[in-house]
């Protein structure tokens, strides 16, 4: 059984991809049926990038906001507590 986790490309994987696709539609020397499908995948790859970016930007306030607002220091896994799940 295989593990989508696993096929997706890591968040440093899909910027470089998209780096490289930029670089490519910037040389303007691709056609432009190739260039549709390298923007296509590129705003794939960007949405992908901001998707993993605003999990992490979740988790790092559970981790740095208090019960009260207030920002306070907390080991990761206290998040994994059902005590702490609303």
């Amino acid at each position: 059984m295989s593990d989508n986790k696993s096929e997706q490309p890591t968040f440093e994987e899909s910027i470089k991809r998209l780096e490289e696709i930029v670089a490519k539609l910037e040389e303007g020397q691709v056609p432009l049926d190739e260039s549709l499908k390298l923007f296509e995948e590129g705003v794939g790859l960007s949405r992908q990038c901001n998707a993993r970016l605003e999990e992490i930007e979740r988790r790092i306030e559970i981790l740095v906001k208090g019960e009260d607002g207030e920002l306070e220091a907390r080991p990761f896994e206290e998040e994994m507590q059902p005590r702490d799940r609303e």
